[in-house]
């Protein structure tokens, strides 16, 4: 389904620029203008909880003249682990632990670590996606 697969460029798109520069965040005039920003918290829950689901969908229903599930493999498992790095991040900022070592912490410190990592993953995914649209496992 080609809807699927435009949204599924994107929202991996996005999601791997937020991995990736996360650490060099900056306001820029752009998002000042707009006012959007991909650095907005709310933006970044939908951005997971969409990106899940479409990963989701591609697993179930793969772009038109691809093998059913291992077509597009790669986005869709790209997708979930997104959705799920997005709204883990999410949930784990905005939750009041009662004590420093609190076991989020411990499980956010070893899943959240590798987010630079997925996000050139991700970024890789998403080109040769875009490119090789009926390729086996992208």
């Amino acid at each position: 389904m080609e809807q699927l697969y435009l949204l599924s460029i994107v929202l991996n798109g996005l999601s791997a620029y937020i991995f990736i520069s996360q650490e060099a965040w900056e306001i820029d005039s752009i998002e000042t203008g707009l006012k959007f920003s991909v650095h907005n918290q709310t933006f970044r829950l939908i951005l997971g909880i969409l990106a899940a689901v479409i990963g989701l969908l591609k697993l179930l229903m793969p772009f038109s003249g691809s093998v059913p599930f291992v077509g597009d493999l790669v986005p869709a498992i790209g997708g979930l682990a997104a959705g799920f790095l997005l709204v883990f991040g999410y949930y784990r900022d905005h939750i009041q632990p009662v004590d420093a070592e609190s076991r989020l912490d411990r499980i956010g410190d070893i899943v959240l670590k590798w987010k630079k990592v997925i996000g050139f993953v991700l970024m890789i995914s998403v080109l040769l996606h875009f490119l090789f649209p009926k390729a086996l496992f992208l």
